[in-house]
């Protein structure tokens, strides 16, 4: 268990005695906080951890993290003031401030003390699209053999990896880390904290391109986390042989390389690749000499990279075809795409989670596979930068392939429109609105329970108001 002499032994160096109190987790959100908790005060762009100490010490928090004098408020040890071990004050079971000059730059220091003595093998998991569902499903291959944590929700960044980190158990012999990326330079940091010695790269496309600035930025960032595994046989980069950029990552990389894909030249492949709808894929499964038949309960055709990234997880760390094959047969992971059914009985595709090119057209394919009218809810997807037009008008074209209806909502989606036209789309079929207010009624006024909706759009465009207004209510 993580202890208050293990914190101050990460922050200064030194070990005292006599400071056992047991910390049970670490939260930044102080209505989250359970009694032992460690409360870290970090100031947000819209409110201050500072002004909620006190929240997190009635949820029976024993330590809060801050970098702002309130000994006037709270019994506070100071650790900007050269403090020593002899110095340290009894506070009893009373719970304190720990004032450090940076909050969060003491939590990161915390975490990597944590991980540093921990024995175990971490896997980080990074691309464009696709992260968050092959952490659950490496994290639920592994689970087979190994006691396995893995980070929680959206966690991925430089806060949220340190909080992963801090719930790590001397039981636990893996950990499944999602890394995001903004800007060159974070996934680097995240790696000096996690020390990953397996690297998970799933593609490369212009999500966030906005703030990254190019594709090219974003394929550096990325590669942040080959560049940092240890050299082979223990380091380790599973790479997507299918995506140009990421296959070329195996050039900046000490670790042994293990390529996945669609191409008989990876080193685990597939093929007969086939969409069973709302059902899952069905797919062949390649390695060395041996082949497996495998359906496994994953939404859409693009889903058999993500069972290949866990196979490949599980495959190079021992783990049984047997296993394997289980895990992945057995898998409830769809964390993205909820099929809901309206009031009317009109089957939703509810995919509001969050929108790039790739994962819209990717979700078109399902709505292909499915049978019915199929209606194409589609907003604006955002941070695409300098790939903003680009990004529609591909989107567009494949919604003239696929749909029968289409309906547009907000400034980006009118070049979904104009291009699903110029793709053929007959202008009757399309309609564009400003906001999912007028969505709602219009879908009301024009749905049966013959069609299949796909909604999707970038979180910023709100487009899951339009399901939870259209979904059926128990």
């Amino acid at each position: 268990m993580l202890t208050l002499t293990d914190i101050l032994e990460a922050l200064t160096g030194l070990r005292p005695e006599g400071t056992g109190r047991v910390i049970s987790n670490a939260v930044i959100d102080s209505r989250e906080a359970i009694p032992g908790s460690l409360f870290v005060a970090l100031e947000g762009e819209h409110t201050d951890g500072h002004d909620y100490v006190q929240d997190a010490f009635d949820h029976r928090a024993t330590l809060a993290l801050v970098d702002r004098d309130l000994s006037a408020q709270f019994p506070q040890l100071d650790l900007c003031t050269g403090w020593q071990t002899e110095t340290l004050v009894d506070f009893g079971e009373a719970p304190f401030c720990l004032r450090v000059a940076n909050s969060l730059q003491a939590l990161q220091q915390i975490a990597r003390f944590r991980r540093q003595r921990m024995n175990l093998r971490v896997i980080g998991i990074t691309g464009s699209v696709g992260k968050s569902t092959t952490k659950e499903l490496v994290a639920q291959v592994l689970s087979k053999r190994y006691s396995t944590l893995k980070s929680y929700g959206n966690l991925n960044n430089e806060i949220g990896i340190p909080l992963t980190l801090l719930q790590l158990t001397e039981e636990h012999e893996r950990a499944v880390l999602e890394m995001g990326f903004y800007v060159p330079g974070e996934i680097k940091l995240l790696c000096d904290l996690a020390l990953p010695q397996v690297g998970v790269i799933t593609n490369i496309g212009p999500v966030h391109a906005e703030r990254a600035g190019s594709i090219e930025t974003i394929a550096m960032g990325k590669a942040e986390l080959v560049q940092a595994l240890p050299p082979a046989p223990e380091g380790l980069a599973i790479l997507n042989y299918d995506d140009q950029r990421v296959r070329e990552m195996a050039s900046q990389t000490r670790a042994d390389v293990f390529f996945y894909g669609l191409d008989p030249a990876a080193d685990l492949w597939a093929d007969g690749v086939e969409g069973l709808g709302l059902e899952g894929i069905r797919f062949r499964l390649h390695y060395n000499n041996e082949v497996f038949h495998l359906r496994v309960p994953l939404i859409g055709r693009h889903s058999v990279h993500t069972a290949l990234r866990a196979a490949a997880v599980g495959l190079n760390d021992g783990l049984t075809w047997q296993e394997i094959v289980s895990s992945l047969h057995s898998s409830q992971t769809q964390l993205r795409l909820v099929a809901v059914r309206a009031e009317n009985g009109a089957l939703i595709l509810d995919d509001t989670y969050n929108a790039s090119p790739e994962s819209t057209l990717a979700a078109l394919n399902l709505l292909e596979e499915l049978e019915g009218r199929k209606v194409a809810v589609l907003g604006d997807m955002l941070e695409l930068g300098q790939y903003e037009e680009q990004g529609h008008k591909k989107v567009g074209v494949r919604v003239a392939e696929v749909a029968d209806e289409l309906v547009t909502v907000g400034e980006r989606g009118r070049m979904i429109a104009e291009s699903a036209a110029r793709a053929g789309l007959a202008q009757h079929a399309i309609t564009e609105f400003e906001n999912s207010q007028q969505v709602i009624r219009y879908l009301r006024e024009r749905l049966t329970s013959q069609d299949v909706v796909l909604v999707k759009g970038s979180r910023g465009i709100k487009m899951d108001v339009i399901v939870s207004a259209l979904e059926r209510r128990r």
